[in-house]
């Protein structure tokens, strides 16, 4: 069975007849509505793809032709009309629905730039082709290529960040496919099986070891030891028995339980993080474009400038309606800056590269931008922050038994376990190279330790209550059991033939440069805080080791938003850096979510930074990279206007009283020489990113 991506009902795949493929996997629809919603952002994507290819083919021979005496020119400027007029009305036809809705709401955009500098520059060259007599100047030139470049330039940042959004609905979706679709139903004393959405508050269910728990529930009968690590983040399975809590979408690790439905649908733990992540993601404000800022009043003061010179030069300059109108045009035209359409992208394209080639994935021009005003960075513990499996960290003789001797026949009563405190026993023999034989006998005892036979010795290997039980004294290595813990370790003892023999401490150990990152983070003037879903002794452990004062222990999912909305109340913009489904709320309700690349899938796809490796120095290059990002960008936003701004008064006609009418002449030619500086500058500012080099 598989369940609707758009309405979540549940489908037959064998007989299921609307399906979809996206990005390789394969999803199953009920009818054709939810269909169509599901491939509606794709579809757009595709749309825009088009758009640009023809955009891009159209726009290249346009610049070309341009500029390249190759044709007579009355040929080249019909061809360049040809070539031009679909880009400007067919292809930008969505900047004119966008400069309608500006209107509508009464400002600027940059939409609003783009359909009125992109217009001026087609009438007026358009004009020139057809009706060049109505121009009171000698020569023309057109302005083709600059409405095709601009329109083409847009497209590919539109494109760009249609392409991020959709990865947005691709992380709700694979949440939705932990959830498991069958239960094992007890009915009637029978065992059977049936779709999840058909068990009820209730319902007896039945998990064997290997199997997702269906529904959140109460555990009835059996033992075992549960993978929580999807909803708390924690690595180590925690011991479930009658009377416990179970979460559904878990992993049911070594036991066959049986569990009775508590919680079912919309009301599960997994169903209520899908809608806080669906919320977050819709709840975000899209960062204001410091473009359409600029256009704001830029735009306006233009149209101003422009309307006020066309009157001035008809009522009061007397010299005929042809040159107001073409002091009108000049002033759109020169206006625009063509290189404001590459301002933005240029640096993004330079930046994103150099953050790729150091291991940091920017999904979006939103998530580079942002990374420089974040101020608190908020950490998930476990598999962040530490590598998420444990490992042996101490092994304390408590005889005259060796270290290596200890850790042997440890691993020999372990080697047959499949808890992970036992796995990571028997790597650390591995490790050593310490042969690990058969026990002749092996006991599990459930919440306790092991319990074998080894050379005809009987061996314990367990916690204070089997020790207790078993009448072993550990009375004398109690200081040092404490010291570990308040490590935030996991200390088990280990006893031959009644006598203590040994301890070994195992603990989720911290990644190799995470003291460096955060360090370099707290001399950059970011607050770092650690949260997790730990107790607060082995959340305060670890944060004393990494030199991190803020730590915020035992927290939920549904907690840890709350917590990001604390922070985000404070003021500052909050980043959030984990790498499970646990985090993937918070990465998305924080202002910026940087996921751990080896993480899950969600993770990654929640945040808005991913860092290929492990290493937590990308962390650091991310918000250095995107702080010298942002710089460029506004260097060539100044550089994109700066020439064409300076352009101005001379279209408005400020040379007319000292040289006449005829300055128009040179007009074009000024107009091209701002395009081709501004763009130049804006290019070779942006390459400046390229020296950019991390400190590792």
């Amino acid at each position: 069975m598989a369940k609707d991506p758009i309405c979540g009902m549940y489908v037959d795949e064998r007989t299921a007849e609307l399906k979809a493929e996206v990005h390789g996997t394969t999803y199953y629809f009920c009818s054709s509505s939810c269909l169509d919603e599901f491939l509606a952002p794709e579809r757009e994507i595709k749309r825009l793809k088009i758009f640009l290819v023809v955009s891009a083919m159209l726009s290249v021979p346009v610049i070309a032709l341009t500029y390249l005496d190759v044709l007579p020119m009355h040929s080249r400027h019909l061809i360049l009309f040809l070539l031009t007029t679909p880009i400007q009305f067919v292809i930008g036809f969505r900047f004119y629905r966008g400069l309608y809705h500006a209107i509508r709401a009464g400002m600027g955009n940059m939409d609003t730039l783009i359909a009125l500098g992109t217009t001026a520059a087609w009438a007026y060259s358009a004009t020139v082709i057809f009706f060049p007599k109505l121009l009171p100047i000698s020569e023309v030139m057109p302005y083709f290529d600059t409405s095709a470049a601009i329109i083409t330039l847009i497209l590919l940042g539109r494109y760009l960040e249609h392409l991020t959004k959709s990865k947005a609905s691709e992380a709700i979706r694979r949440l939705m496919d932990l959830q498991p679709t069958m239960a094992r139903l007890i009915k009637n004393g029978q065992e059977i099986e049936v779709p999840v959405e058909r068990v009820s508050v209730g319902d007896e269910l039945i998990v064997r070891p290997g199997e997702r728990i269906p529904v959140d529930a109460v555990v009835t009968s059996g033992h075992t030891s549960v993978d929580e690590s999807m909803i708390t983040g924690e690595s180590i399975p925690v011991e479930r028995k009658a009377d416990d809590e179970v979460i559904g979408a878990t992993i049911n690790k070594t036991g066959m339980i049986k569990i009775r439905a508590t919680k079912i649908g919309q009301d599960t733990v997994l169903a209520h993080i899908v809608k806080l992540v669906e919320e977050a993601q819709a709840g975000r404000a899209p960062i204001q474009r410091i473009a359409d800022q600029i256009a704001a009043y830029f735009v306006p003061a233009v149209i101003i400038i422009a309307t006020t010179s066309a009157l001035a030069w008809y009522f009061i300059g007397k010299i005929g309606l042809n040159f107001a109108i073409l002091s009108f045009v000049s002033v759109i035209v020169i206006a625009c800056p063509c290189a404001l359409g590459i301002a933005t992208p240029a640096a993004l394209m330079v930046g994103t590269g150099k953050g790729a080639e150091n291991g940091v994935l920017f999904k979006g021009g939103e998530d580079l931008e942002m990374a420089h005003n974040v101020r608190t960075l908020v950490f998930d513990k476990t598999g962040t922050l530490t590598k998420g499996e444990p490992s042996v960290t101490d092994i304390v003789p408590t005889s005259k038994m060796s270290e290596n001797e200890i850790l042997r026949l440890a691993a020999i009563a372990e080697k047959g376990s499949e808890h992970p405190l036992g796995e990571a026993i028997v790597r650390a023999a591995i490790d050593r190279r310490i042969p690990i034989e058969e026990a002749e006998s092996f006991e599990a005892v459930a919440g306790k330790g092991v319990s074998a036979t080894i050379a005809r010795r009987k061996l314990l290997l367990g916690n204070r209550t089997l020790m207790t039980e078993s009448g072993i004294a550990f009375e004398m290595s109690e200081d040092k059991i404490q010291s570990l813990e308040e490590d935030g370790k996991t200390v088990m003892m280990e006893a031959l033939d009644g006598h203590l023999v040994g301890l070994l401490a195992v603990a989720d150990t911290l990644k190799e440069h995470s003291i460096e990152a955060i360090q370099r983070l707290r001399d950059a003037g970011i607050e770092v805080v650690m949260l997790t879903g730990d107790n607060e002794r082995t959340a305060k452990a670890i944060a004393r080791k990494l030199g991190i004062e803020k730590v915020i222990a035992n927290v939920l999912p549904h907690q840890k938003v709350e917590v990001i909305d604390r922070l985000k109340a404070e003021g500052n913009k909050v980043g959030m850096v984990g790498d499970g489904v646990n985090d993937a709320p918070a990465l998305a309700k924080a202002d910026l979510g940087i996921a751990i690349g080896s993480g899950t899938d969600v993770a990654k796809e929640t945040g808005g930074i991913v860092l290929i490796t492990d290493d937590l120095r990308g962390v650091v290059t991310a918000i250095e990279l995107s702080r010298k990002t942002v710089a460029k960008i506004k260097q060539n936003l100044f550089w994109a206007f700066f020439y064409n701004i300076g352009l101005i008064p001379i279209a408005a006609g400020a040379l007319v009283p000292f040289f006449g009418p005829q300055v128009y002449n040179v007009l074009p030619f000024l107009a091209a020489g701002a395009m081709a500086f501004s763009s130049v500058t804006v290019v070779s500012n942006s390459l400046l990113l390229n020296r950019f080099k991390p400190r590792l």
